[in-house]
């Protein structure tokens, strides 16, 4: 005789398909009902256009003269002054227009950074602001297959320091605002800023810009400085290209840990000595990373804004992060690159101990290097290292540490990272293009700029590949003619869709801005 279910496990069985559905429903809803985080209505940027701007010999011509000087920042207040004020004066007689035209206001500070104002026919609009820097780091010309400040054209490539970091940008920058001052009148007001010490922290040039800025009362709309680039190949599992914008900055600490112990003779070695003590406390701190943050910063809204381009079942998981996080958190360790995006990372950089083969140090000190996420602290990453570590032996000391930037906003309400978005599309979209806010990782020239606006984007006009990438601050750093035309392309694009009042304004279109 057949058995039957008692009625109680019957009955939770029943619930439980209940709640299964439900979640299944829910699931599939938030999957088909996420916020599309851009509006792409504006025409796409073609040769046919009347406003693309041609890059002819000229301005092809311009840029590499900028890059043969040699504006190479060494370290703090060491950078070459000679080949920064030659810049400078070359910048001014390039840009005839831009220097002497009656809407704008321009000034050196602390010598050999540059500000400009560019004054827009509407004062009721915030202005926004635009920034690159002048200097390079060093090559070394042994290294490179063509000379570093040469500026070689081959294949189709500008060879040279600073081609993509970042003196691209400041080119591109003046042949779009010499180009706008030709043709159009402005109705949003706009600044320029370009630093001479960005690769040593920027301490002497964009601070004391921003410190000016901050003085005049000026707010901006939102910022734009270099970041994140286009690339078609960074990711691997998406056939359109992908643009990142950076909507946030990792916070920065570099940590010095020390052990001392009593030293002595190799011949008769204690149990422990303060290589052995620093060399535990660091492989401790590599073993346990810090936690990941998967759910709580802007990879969150890269990573649901992906999913629209991945199978089906990807999108389930990508759109409900609340439940698929821990997984999605897993897989995303694996790789160094995702790993970096989703918790701070620990870098030992320097190990320093001993004087003699036969001697027992009686110190050992090693430099660590964090990147902190933005939904953590200095304070919190440096407790974390100090219960990781758990021995009193180590003595912990901060040399230089700046808290994560604030994550600026990217919804669909969010002027700034629509404007840049949308021309993104325009430039590089007519294949189709996925664009994502993201997580920038370096360092910028943004960390003396907070006060000024609560909007701080990092993009870099950049085409670039995953190989590509080691070229920047590397050997045979380049950038194609096809990727500089585009570069002063976008500026002037960005400053014309800017000039609107407000996201899904009527004027937002070329034909709406008047022309001289």
């Amino acid at each position: 005789m057949a058995s039957r279910c008692p009625s109680g496990l019957s009955r939770c069985l029943s619930l439980a398909a209940v709640a299964f559905l439900l979640l299944f429903f829910v699931l599939i809803v938030r999957t088909l009902t996420r916020e599309r985080l851009g509006f792409d209505t504006l025409a796409p940027c073609t040769r046919d256009d009347r406003d693309f701007i041609a890059v002819d010999d000229g301005a092809i011509d311009r840029f590499r003269q900028g890059l043969r000087f040699a504006t190479v920042s060494i370290d703090e207040g060491q950078y070459d002054t000679e080949a920064l004020d030659r810049i400078i004066q070359f910048i001014i007689q390039s840009y005839p227009v831009l220097h002497s035209s009656s809407r704008v206001k321009w000034q050196r500070v602390a010598n050999y950074s540059l500000l400009y104002q560019i004054k827009g026919e509407n004062q009721n609009l915030k202005p926004y602001l635009m920034m690159a820097h002048l200097d390079v780091v060093p090559a070394d010309a042994d290294e490179w297959d063509f000379p570093p400040f040469g500026a070689d054209l081959h294949d189709g490539f500008i060879y040279a320091r600073g081609a993509v970091d970042n003196k691209h940008a400041v080119f591109g920058i003046l042949e779009a605002v010499e180009y706008l001052l030709k043709n159009k009148i402005p109705q949003r007001s706009f600044y320029i800023s370009f630093g001479h010490d960005e690769e040593v922290m920027g301490s002497h040039g964009a601070k004391n810009v921003a410190k000016l800025l901050e003085d005049s009362g000026v707010q901006f709309e939102y910022i734009i400085d270099e970041g994140l680039v286009v690339s078609t190949k960074v990711l691997s599992f998406v056939a359109k290209p992908t643009a990142f914008i950076g909507v946030s900055e990792k916070g920065y600490m570099t940590v010095k840990l020390r052990a001392n112990v009593t030293g002595g003779h190799a011949s008769v070695p204690g149990r422990e000595n303060s290589i052995g003590i620093l060399a535990n406390a660091v492989s401790r701190m590599l073993d346990t990373p810090h936690p990941s943050m998967l759910g709580t910063g802007p990879e969150v809204g890269m990573l649901e804004n992906l999913a629209a381009e991945l199978p089906f079942p990807v999108q389930v998981i990508m759109s409900n992060l609340w439940l698929f996080g821990p997984i999605v958190s897993r897989l995303m360790s694996m790789s160094p690159l995702m790993s970096a995006i989703i918790r701070t990372t620990t870098a030992v950089t320097m190990f320093n101990a001993g004087v003699k083969d036969n001697v027992l140090p009686s110190s050992a000190e090693a430099i660590v290097n964090h990147r902190i996420h933005p939904s953590q602290s200095v304070s919190e990453v440096f407790e974390y290292d100090r219960r990781i570590i758990n021995d009193d032996r180590v003595q912990m000391e901060t040399l230089y540490s700046m808290e994560p930037h604030p994550v600026s906003g990217f919804g669909s309400d969010d002027f700034g990272y629509q404007t840049i978005r949308s021309t993104i599309n325009q430039i590089w979209g007519q294949n189709g293009i996925v664009i994502l806010p993201g997580l920038f990782m370096a360092a910028t020239d943004t960390k003396h700029f907070l006060k000024l606006s609560k909007n701080i984007y990092r993009f870099a006009p950049s085409v670039l590949e995953l190989e590509d990438l080691k070229r920047i601050h590397g050997v045979n750093e380049r950038i194609s003619l096809q990727n500089y035309e585009e570069v002063p392309n976008f500026y002037y694009h960005l400053m014309i869709n800017s000039d609107v009042e407000s996201l899904g304004s009527d004027t937002h279109d070329k034909s709406s801005h008047e022309d001289f």
